[in-house]
């Protein structure tokens, strides 16, 4: 299946029996999924087994599955599932709130994100004590709507909740990092964030 196909066209092929046209679909979003999956608490192998397992479900109930107005938002939504799955399966913590990771390194120097400069290595580490106050819930609604770019309906979907719970998630942790934040340091905090 030819790469520069829509994400609608190579759906529509997929429904339709086209093995070729999921694999288009697996390669195009592999790595938006791994990143994803990845800001869970989970190895990386976990995350793979559960991509691996997501299109592998796909391919076995591609005649009861529908269409789809976003196939991102789709995958992503999936994804999530065979975590939740793998953890209530292995019994590891409890399936209503996966604890987010941020994946920032816990040594993380200034130097390496933008500027050799002492102060800027501070003030990351301010940041990152700010990313650690704001709950699980709002830092993958943040994620989600900031480097996914999807719309409160979308995340409401992937995270399981209402549209009011999403908008709720995402007015307290940027009111929260608005409250403790500089406002020139506001947006390096985002750069962070979705960076890692």
């Amino acid at each position: 299946m030819h790469t520069t196909s829509t994400d609608s066209d190579l759906w529509q092929a997929y429904l339709a029996g086209n093995e070729a046209a999921l694999g288009t679909i697996a390669e195009r979003y592999y790595a938006t999924l791994k990143h994803y999956g990845q800001k869970f608490s989970v190895s990386e192998f976990v995350v793979k087994d559960c991509i691996q397992d997501l299109f592998l479900q796909l391919w076995q109930n591609r005649t009861q599955i529908n269409d789809t107005l976003s196939v991102k938002h789709y995958l992503l939504k999936g994804l999530r599932n065979h975590i939740f799955m793998h953890i209530r399966s292995s019994k590891r913590m409890i399936t209503h709130d996966l604890d987010w990771e941020l994946g920032t390194p816990e040594n993380i120097s200034g130097e390496s994100i933008l500027i050799e400069n002492e102060a800027f290595s501070s003030r990351v580490q301010q940041l990152q004590l700010l990313m650690n106050q704001l709950s699980s819930r709002e830092r993958e609604a943040i994620y989600l709507h900031y480097y996914q770019n999807m719309s409160i309906g979308e995340i409401a979907e992937v995270m399981q909740v209402n549209r009011q719970s999403v908008s709720n998630f995402l007015t307290r942790a940027m009111s929260k990092m608005r409250n403790h934040c500089q406002p020139q340091h506001f947006f390096i905090f985002l750069y962070l964030f979705l960076k890692f």
